[in-house]
This record gives structure tokens, sequence and C-alpha cells, in this order.
């Protein structure tokens, strides 16, 4: 994938950036996916996340906003939350 020049990035460095994160509602979720946020954003805080569990309560919707300082950052993000076990989908 071609490297995006900053001046064509539709997001301007650093940013809050949100992103969901959907999976099963059990002990230790909530916690991996923090732990995932704080490795990328040191700064992440761990109350600002939000939590919606579904109609079901089988799963958890969680909306972790991040610090986001650059390209390179936000796609390892992904990558790091799209192949983690506990996730099912990451947006």
């Amino acid at each position: 994938m071609p490297d995006i020049p900053p001046e064509q990035s539709l997001i301007e460095y650093p940013s809050a950036f949100p992103i969901k994160v959907m999976g099963p509602h059990v002990e230790g979720y909530v916690e991996a996916i923090t732990a995932v946020a704080l490795h990328f954003d040191p700064g992440f805080d761990p109350a600002t996340i939000e939590h919606r569990p579904s109609s079901s309560g089988k799963y958890l919707g969680l909306t972790i906003t991040i610090t986001a300082t650059s390209r390179e950052q936000l796609d390892e993000l992904y990558r790091t939350l799209s192949t983690h076990p506990m996730v099912k989908i990451v947006l």
C-alpha cells in the first residue's frame, strides 16, 4: 500500500480518533482492549471507554478514543485489534 502524503490525508495528526471494537462479553475483554490501546497511545485513559452490550448480552461493543499520531500507528492498531483472539469486529 503506497504512503499517503500528509497533505492528502483526511486526518490531521495528532487527533482524537474513536475506534469501535466488538467482542465477547467476558471477563478480561475490556482489560485486553485497554492494554492494546495503551500500547499504541500511552496517554490513553481507560475511563473514557464507552461500553455497549448487545441485546442478548453475549457481546460487548467498546469505543476507544486514542490520540492518533500517524497513519502507520492507526494501521498497526487496526491490524493488532483485528487479529486479537477476543475481537470479532473492528470499525
